[in-house]
């Protein structure tokens, strides 16, 4: 009987991690042009991908810590995420956005209209 209940917990816990997308994860973006760069927190919320500002690093903007900055986010398959939104902080505009992940790097994009922006993220943890 212990045997088995060990062999159930075991298979609960490898269940939980099959189901963690290999997105989440704490997220550093790209230093920006005073410095200053975020760790983003990525993490399922209901069915989508969701991405909040975890910490702000040399900047004297720390009010956004704890803003969600990617929602509505979907997995697409092989790294790749789209059908989102992502909020930039540095000019108050939210965008249109897609993912792409490779390794410890995630590539993240966002457009309005013609003008799109982009950085590489590099993963934390």
């Amino acid at each position: 009987m212990k045997h088995l209940i060990a062999a159930a917990c075991v298979a609960v816990a490898g269940a939980g991690m099959a189901l963690a997308d290999p997105v989440h994860g704490t997220w550093k973006t790209e230093t920006g042009e005073t410095g200053g760069y975020l760790h983003v927190t990525i993490s399922a919320c209901g069915d989508s991908i969701c991405g909040t500002i975890a910490k702000v690093v040399d900047s004297d903007n720390t009010s956004i810590k704890g803003k969600r900055m990617i929602w509505d986010m979907k997995s697409k398959g092989n790294g790749s995420y789209a059908g989102g939104r992502i909020w930039a902080p540095d000019v108050d505009k939210t965008y249109r956005s897609k993912m792409s992940l490779n390794g410890n790097a995630l590539k993240v994009s966002g457009c309005v209209g013609p003008i799109c922006r982009g950085q590489t993220w590099t993963r934390l943890n």
